[in-house]
């Protein structure tokens, strides 16, 4: 096994990952901070009682403490209906109803709008936004959707616009003779190898994401590279098995490798149909799109 292998696999399983797996839906529950009793506010009266408080989890949600943890909290209720479009958001009311300062949920009134969620006008104050206007890119939204109710939805739009930048940055990558990053990618490829047969999916999970995010940018396309967010938010949120790249398998492993033989043969059509074919080991992925073209 190369060092780099070794200490990636040393690392993956030192380490928390962040990443839910199958049926992990329930990640952003927090549980009652000790001694605190949970103040109730009409407003609210239609969430989810879990989704109601905000609890003093070690490291909070992203590390960002109780700022990050109202901003997933407002953000999945947004997202999953429990605050329908329209709907109005007072500071006070959600500072009294998650126990925190004013200044916290100003805060996260202002992430969420970034995101399109929420709008906030003066002589109206703050409220939800439609669909229509959400920032629906954005890796917390992705992450939100794919793990509520709309998540079935949530994941085959992901896999359609994987279908829609990877092969084509297949193709481009095998065009740029980048020796350094097409090795990195056979090392990439070399770890999920090890990582499957000790039944490590962490590991082969890290693996397969630095794979995908080195191909987007070995094509050398700024737009593409833009995009490569949605790839890694789609390997991310994959609770439920939709491609190729979802869980370790023989055929996933054997589609990497032939894509990085591809890309060392300057082999543009053969990268591309051995990504086309990694996106589509999974049959509900067939229904969704179109069968490897042959070249």
């Amino acid at each position: 096994m190369s060092t780099l292998a070794q200490t990636m696999m040393t690392a993956a399983r030192s380490s928390d990952s962040g990443l839910a797996g199958p049926g992990d839906l329930d990640r952003y529950h927090y549980a009652d901070a000790p001694g605190v009793d949970r103040v109730s506010a009409p407003v609210w009266e239609s969430a989810e009682p879990e989704l109601g408080r905000v609890g003093r989890r070690a490291g909070g949600s992203r590390g960002r403490g109780l700022h990050g943890q109202l901003v997933q909290q407002l953000g999945q209720m947004i997202v999953s209906g429990d605050l329908g479009a329209d709907r109005p958001l007072v500071p006070e009311e959600i500072g009294q109803r998650f126990e925190v300062s004013r200044t916290v949920v100003r805060e996260s009134l202002r992430v969420l709008e970034a995101k399109g969620l929420v709008s906030a006008r003066p002589n109206v104050g703050t409220r939800v936004r439609p669909v229509s206007d959400w920032n629906l890119l954005d890796p917390d939204i992705i992450e939100w959707r794919a793990f509520g109710p709309q998540r079935d939805d949530q994941r085959r739009e992901l896999s359609e616009l994987r279908w829609t930048i990877e092969p084509l940055a297949a193709r481009l990558a095998a065009g740029h003779g980048r020796e350094d990053i097409q090795q990195r990618l056979g090392d990439m490829v070399e770890i999920m190898g090890h990582a499957m047969a000790q039944g490590d999916s962490l590991t082969f999970s890290r693996a397969d994401a630095e794979f995908h995010s080195l191909l987007i940018q070995l094509a050398s396309n700024r737009m593409l590279e833009h995009l490569s967010g949605i790839v890694s938010s789609a390997l991310q949120v994959s609770g439920a098995p939709v491609t190729g790249c979802d869980r370790p398998t023989e055929a996933s492993l054997g589609h990497h490798g032939r894509i990085v033989d591809a890309l060392a043969a300057a082999d543009g059509s053969a990268a591309e149909t051995a990504m086309r074919q990694l996106l589509t080991v999974h049959p509900e992925v067939e229904r969704v799109v179109p069968a490897p073209r042959e070249h």
